[in-house]
C-alpha cells in the first residue's frame, strides 16, 4: 500500500502569473497529496496500446471526464473511481529524481515516453509543481523522443521546451479533443479547456515546429460521432499533421460513472447513446480482450471507420512514424557531475 503525506497548503494552481482561468472556475479545491515513487517509468505490455514506456507524474485528474478509462486506476491505491478521481490528487514529489536514476540504468536504452497515458501531465496543478516540465528537461538532456497527450492548454509554456526535444530527437504533441460543440464537451468533461482553446493549442504548437496530432478518442457514438468531420477539418485548419480516433471503453466502475453523467446530463439521450454503443461492442457496453478493447464492431462502427479514413486521407493527414528509441541517446549527469569537454 502506497504511503501519502497530506498536503494541507499545496501550492495555488490559480494564483500563478502565467496562468489566467479564461473560462469556468473549478467547482471545488481538491485535496491534494504527495508521494515519494520507487520508480516513475511504467512498461506497456498491452498490444492495444501503441507505445511500450509512459510516465505518470499525478494519479488523479481535475479535467474530471466523464468516460475515462483510467478511473480504475484510483481504486488500486484505496480510493474511488468516481468523485475521489478528480477530488484527490496526488503528485509524485520525486518524479524528476528517479526518472533521472531510471535513464541512468544500463538496461535503459532511450526509448520513447509518452507523458502519460494515465492522467492528464497538464492538469492545472501542473502549473505549480512543474513535475512534468522538469522530467521533459531530463528527456531533453538524454535525447530522448517523446510523446505528449493532454487537454491542458499550460502545455503551451512548454512549447520551446517540446520543440528542442524535437530538434535534438523526436516529440509529438497528442490533443485529446472528442467534441466539437462546447456545451456538451463542458457537460462530459467539466474540468478541461473548450474545444475551441484546443484547437488554439494545435495552432501555437504547429507554430512553434512541434508536431501535433488529434486524437478523436473517445469516440461514443450517437453522442460526439456525428461531429468526426469538425474536428478533423479544425484541427487540420489549425496545424495538426496526424489524427486517431478510438471508441470508448468502459471498465470496471467507469461505466457506472459514465451511465450517471448520461442520466443527469442527456436524460433523453441516454438510451439511444447507451444502445449505439452497445452495437459496437457486440451488445456489450464493457470493452472485450485484448485488440477488441479500443476498437468496435458490426455495420454501425464500420460506418464512423469509413467516415474517418476518408476524410483523414482527403484533407492530407499523413501517418505518424516517430522513432521509438533515441538515435543518439546518452545517460544523464549525476547532480554535480559536469560535462565532459
Amino acid at each position: 500500500m502506497q504511503e501519502f503525506r497530506e498536503v494541507l497548503n499545496p501550492p495555488n494552481p490559480w494564483l500563478e502569473e502565467r496562468i489566467e482561468w479564461l473560462e469556468e472556475i473549478p467547482r471545488a479545491r481538491p485535496r491534494v497529496l504527495a508521494e515519494s515513487v520507487k520508480s516513475l517509468l511504467v512498461k506497456n505490455s498491452s498490444p492495444d496500446i501503441p507505445f511500450t514506456w509512459s510516465a505518470n507524474p499525478y494519479r488523479g485528474c481535475s479535467h474530471a471526464c466523464a468516460y475515462c478509462y483510467a478511473r480504475t486506476s484510483h481504486e488500486y491505491i484505496g480510493f474511488g473511481a468516481g468523485t475521489d478521481f478528480e477530488n484527490i490528487l496526488v503528485y509524485k514529489e520525486n518524479a524528476e529524481e528517479v526518472l533521472r536514476a531510471e535513464m541512468m540504468r544500463r538496461s535503459w536504452k532511450g526509448e520513447r515516453v509518452v507523458f502519460s497515458g494515465i492522467t492528464d501531465p497538464y492538469q492545472p496543478l501542473e502549473s505549480s509543481l512543474k513535475l512534468t516540465r522538469s522530467c521533459l528537461k531530463v528527456c531533453e538532456e538524454t535525447a530522448t523522443p517523446v510523446t505528449i497527450i493532454t487537454k491542458g492548454a499550460l502545455v503551451e509554456r512548454d512549447l520551446g521546451l517540446l520543440a528542442r526535444i524535437h530538434r535534438r530527437e523526436d516529440a509529438l504533441l497528442v490533443v485529446s479533443i472528442p467534441f466539437f460543440n462546447s456545451s456538451i464537451a463542458r457537460l462530459m468533461e467539466p474540468g478541461a479547456p473548450s474545444p475551441r482553446r484546443r484547437f488554439e493549442i494545435i495552432r501555437k504548437a504547429a507554430d512553434a515546429g512541434v508536431p501535433t496530432a488529434v486524437a478523436i478518442s473517445p469516440i461514443i457514438p450517437g453522442l460526439n460521432d456525428m461531429a468526426v468531420p469538425d474536428i478533423l477539418r479544425a484541427a487540420r485548419k489549425n496545424g495538426a499533421r496526424f489524427a486517431m480516433h478510438s471508441l470508448l471503453r468502459l471498465p470496471g466502475n467507469v461505466e457506472s460513472v459514465f451511465r450517471s453523467r448520461l442520466r443527469e446530463k442527456f436524460p433523453g439521450r441516454r438510451s439511444r447513446i447507451l444502445n449505439q454503443v452497445e452495437a459496437c461492442r457486440k451488445g456489450q457496453t464493457r470493452p472485450g480482450g485484448f485488440h477488441e478493447r479500443m476498437k468496435g464492431r458490426g455495420e454501425r462502427w464500420d460506418i464512423v471507420e469509413q467516415l474517418f479514413t476518408k476524410l483523414h486521407d482527403a484533407l492530407g493527414y499523413e501517418k505518424w512514424r516517430g522513432p521509438e528509441r533515441s538515435s543518439n541517446f546518452h545517460r544523464p549527469l549525476k547532480e554535480g557531475q559536469l560535462p565532459l569537454l
